[in-house]
């Protein structure tokens, strides 16, 4: 009689790739390195698990960053009252103070400042296309819900946003305008035309 392998071989996985990236995200937060195999040997994972979910350290922080940054926005807009580019502004405008703030940013910034800024500007990796394609979505239902008329496509709008964010908020500290959010407010009011 021969056997059918219905799943994979070895044991299963001590815990969920939920759970992996949920930990991360609290180290984090915390200020800590996200280290993987620290975070493997935690939560009773091999190695190869987490390579399997996040194939590398930068991905996992990838995922990591958009998955905080989208359902921080979604959860700002929720909570923002009104629609068209108005709503849009004040959503994207808060969560950048909030991203300026936020110390787990900061910190990793500060310690890997080239892999940080890597992650969070490669149009190539996983954070910066998973916020373009939050902020797009968002524009799309103002859009949508008959509130709001873009004189420029969605999806072009989004990526501004994102790109214009990424300059004030972390990545042009040399020219002084790192972590100005009142100024990233008026260029963001000018696109949106608020």
């Amino acid at each position: 009689m021969t056997r059918v392998a219905t799943g994979r071989p070895g044991r299963p996985a001590a815990a969920t790739r939920e759970a992996a990236l949920a930990l991360a995200t609290k180290r984090f937060l915390k200020c800590e390195r996200v280290d993987v195999q620290a975070i493997a040997r935690e939560l009773g994972l091999a190695r190869a698990t987490m390579h399997r979910w996040f194939q590398t350290r930068e991905a996992l922080l990838g995922e990591l960053l958009g998955t905080m940054g989208e359902q921080r926005l979604l959860q700002i807009r929720a909570e923002t009252s009104g629609g068209g580019a108005r709503a849009l502004l004040s959503t994207f405008d808060q969560f950048n103070r909030e991203l300026a703030a936020l110390d787990g940013m900061r910190a990793f910034l500060a310690q890997e400042q080239e892999r940080a800024l890597r992650i969070l500007t490669s149009s190539g990796g996983i954070a910066q296309p998973h916020m373009v394609g939050t902020v797009q979505r968002m524009i799309e239902a103002e859009v949508e819900a008959g509130g709001y008329a873009p004189k420029i496509e969605p999806n072009v709008l989004a990526y501004a946003i994102i790109r214009l964010g990424e300059a004030f908020l972390y990545n042009d500290a040399i020219i002084g305008i790192r972590g100005d959010t009142d100024r990233l407010r008026e260029i963001e009011a000018a696109l949106l035309g608020a």
